[in-house]
């Protein structure tokens, strides 16, 4: 049984930083590919950035590219997302997800794991 379960959320003011963290549990093997979403105030949930368990092959998002590093830590078995240069567009519930398949994914739909999501609020 995947069990994801993401942290670091909270409110920052426009220009900070934040880590958010994925715990992951039950993942088998190396094949899969672990994807961080947002989902905004009244907006649909959109993929920002994902890695391949393996650590590597990452994608990001280019509305978070060069603001954003994701990053596995075999020693936790942590997906974590250090978001930097913050803006309140940023403000959404930030989600983790796990899809049991190495390539990535960029759809909600193509992701069969999920976290509860994590908090993150942007003030300007």
């Amino acid at each position: 049984q995947v069990q994801l379960v993401e942290s670091g959320g909270g409110l920052v003011q426009a220009g900070g930083s934040l880590r958010l963290s994925c715990a992951a549990s039950g993942l088998t093997s190396s094949n899969y590919y672990m994807g961080w979403f947002r989902q905004g105030p009244g907006k649909e949930r959109e993929f920002v950035v994902g890695i391949r368990w393996s650590g590597d092959y990452t994608y990001y998002a280019a509305s978070v590219r060069g603001r954003v590093t994701i990053s596995r830590d075999n020693a936790k078995n942590t997906v974590d997302l250090q978001m930097n240069s913050l803006k309140p567009e940023d403000t959404a519930v930030y989600y983790c997800a796990a899809r049991s398949a190495s390539s990535i994914g960029l759809m909600e739909s193509n992701y069969e794991y999920w976290g509860q999501g994590t908090q993150v609020t942007v003030s300007s």
